[in-house]
């Protein structure tokens, strides 16, 4: 999970423990039975480097924190200054962070750090267009469990770092009641008492519609015992903009599905509250980041 302990750019900050094994996993991936045979061919056991870490195109910073734990991880030795912070727009070109140290531990870390970094700003690039393209319209920018296996803490950091909000993070956090459970359940309210009568005062019972019919069965259930918020999926916005006519505030309202650059502020200006967008860490185009030794 996410640690919420807020740094000076006031984006919380993820604890060492939550990224460390992940990134300790990626270097033995990387580095294999014999480690870096190359640079131990070919360097000098004493050399030193000095190196910087630049943005060869323009976008949103997110994970420098994480890419700098690599080089430690590999070489302690090694010192890591950071010149942008999490959240900062920088232009291509731009220095990001400074690396200096033994040579070949700074060529061991670089691979798997320049490849956590530009995922990672990758998406908060992503995230920051759709937090502008929903601008003025009240509604919010949310992520979706649609991670990449056991990155998850650290994508959806980089969603914060964009200016967008993390949804749930795991299947128990809150319950979401999708399609295929209503199946199951025999329908949107028989699904929705269960959840209520299974899960404490707490927990948030969210629930996935795709038609007005449902909505309106939500309604007409004891406020005390109907769903918190109501997911509208792959409405059209005419639709979605009825069915938000239709709740009138009882529900936080997400809608969700498909949803693009190019439809995001019309389906935001329907007034709900936020727009689901898995594409924020599943098709976040990785953002070009480089490592450039600087030689004397």
């Amino acid at each position: 999970m996410s640690a919420r302990i807020t740094g000076q750019d006031g984006v919380p900050l993820l604890l060492p423990l939550v990224y460390e094994p992940v990134l300790r996993a990626a270097l033995a991936e990387d580095l294999g039975r014999a480690g870096d045979i190359t640079s131990a061919a070919v360097i000098p056991e004493a050399a030193t480097a000095s190196a910087r870490i630049v943005a060869r195109r323009a976008g949103v910073v997110a994970g420098l924190d994480v890419a700098a734990a690599v080089f430690r991880i590999v070489d302690p030795s090694i010192r890591v200054s950071l010149d942008a912070g999490a959240g900062d727009s920088v232009e291509a070109g731009a220095l990001l962070a400074a690396v200096d140290g033994p040579a070949r531990g700074v060529l061991a870390a670089e691979r798997v750090a320049l490849n956590v970094l530009g995922r990672l700003c990758g998406i908060a690039t992503l995230t920051r267009a759709f937090v502008e393209a929903v601008a003025g319209t009240g509604a919010r920018i949310t992520d979706t469990r649609k991670t990449t296996p056991l990155l998850r803490a650290i994508e959806k950091h980089a969603v914060l770092c964009g200016g967008g909000s993390n949804h749930r993070f795991g299947l128990d956090d809150a319950v979401l009641i999708k399609d295929n459970h209503v199946a199951v359940a025999g329908g949107v309210g028989e699904a929705v008492r269960r959840a209520r009568a299974h899960v404490g005062h707490m927990v948030v019972v969210s629930v996935e519609v795709t038609a007005l019919d449902q909505i309106d069965e939500l309604l007409a259930m004891p406020a005390q015992r109907t769903a918190d918020v109501v997911l509208l999926d792959n409405m059209d916005t005419a639709t979605l903009r009825e069915a938000v006519r239709r709740i009138d505030g009882r529900f936080v309202t997400e809608a969700s599905g498909g949803i693009t650059l190019a439809t995001a502020h019309e389906m935001a200006a329907t007034g709900v509250n936020y727009l689901s967008v898995g594409a924020l860490t599943h098709s976040a185009p990785v953002l070009d980041v480089a490592l450039d030794v600087v030689v004397a």
